[in-house]
């Protein structure tokens, strides 16, 4: 990996056009450390020009890493979203970066899976303010936007416990064109109408805002009621209310209206038998209402 010059000038070795575009500058990394590291929850940030998944990257170093290292990549060549599917994006064009989070004993490692709600969470309220852009949540860690009245997914996260930890791995599709999108259901926040499309800003809300539903979800010992994240989650998610199939592992599926989210942050389905099933892992569509 080569890390990008703290100017944002032109790594050693790179050609020019790589960096040519007005519209996609590189990330500055001096800038950012200034403004993110060494006051409260981020010990470290590096920007690497290329990687094939910062979550890798930083879950093979996490054991030497203190709590709240951040790692970006200008671009992915192998980055990894739920169910080993790809996520790639052309360079500069998004958001791509992971983060170390260590809650230690006072959080109970059962409610550890919260940290990928919370990301989502955190991500929505960050883009809120400084995108003036509604981002709305889809079980479990999916980011919509709304492109031309449709609903598209213009983000994820993947969070892996990694020894005494969790790296968090986010990607937002940022400046794609239509003609960027790798499928059809795919938005950026460019296609979105989003008033700020410039990375720095909106890598610096998102991270400002993860450090605040983490450090509040962490001063509660992890409770997602008393923190407040249960409840905000389920205000943003766009899940709830929604006719949807769960496609469970093993092949099994389930079909009904998505009522909560519990307090373990299981999607509960309510089925056509009325039967109320609470899912912790699986792929979930969003269906047609049935009138």
């Amino acid at each position: 990996m080569t890390p990008s010059d703290a100017s944002g000038a032109t790594p050693s070795g790179a050609s020019a056009g790589r960096w040519s575009s007005l519209d996609r500058p590189p990330l500055n990394a001096a800038a950012l450390r200034r403004h993110l590291v060494g006051e409260g929850l981020w010990s470290s940030l590096e920007v690497v020009a290329s990687t094939g998944s910062t979550n890798s990257d930083l879950a093979a170093r996490a054991g030497e890493l203190p709590e709240g290292a951040v790692l970006v990549a200008e671009e992915q060549s192998a980055g990894r979203g739920r169910l080993d599917r790809s996520w790639v994006a052309p360079a500069r064009s998004g958001l791509f970066f992971s983060v170390l989070l260590k809650p230690g004993p006072e959080v109970p490692q059962e409610r550890w899976g919260w940290l990928t709600l919370l990301a989502g969470v955190a991500t929505a309220t960050g883009l809120s303010r400084a995108a003036g852009v509604d981002t709305a949540l889809k079980w479990p860690n999916d980011l919509l936007v709304t492109v031309d009245g449709e609903e598209r997914k213009a983000g994820g996260i993947l969070s892996e416990r990694v020894g005494d930890g969790v790296v968090v791995g986010i990607g937002l599709n940022v400046t794609l064109t239509e003609d960027e999108l790798p499928v059809d259901t795919a938005g950026s926040l460019s296609l979105a109408k989003a008033t700020v499309t410039d990375r720095e800003p909106l890598l610096k809300a998102v991270l400002r805002s993860l450090e605040q539903w983490y450090e509040a979800w962490r001063a509660a010992a992890g409770d997602p009621a008393a923190s407040g994240l249960q409840e905000t989650y389920a205000a943003g998610c766009a899940t709830l209310g929604r006719h949807v199939r769960a496609e469970l592992p093993g092949g099994r599926a389930i079909t009904g209206t998505a009522e909560a989210v519990d307090a373990d942050g299981r999607l509960v389905i309510r089925t056509a038998d009325d039967e109320r099933v609470a899912v912790g892992a699986g792929d979930v569509v969003h269906l047609r209402s049935v009138r």
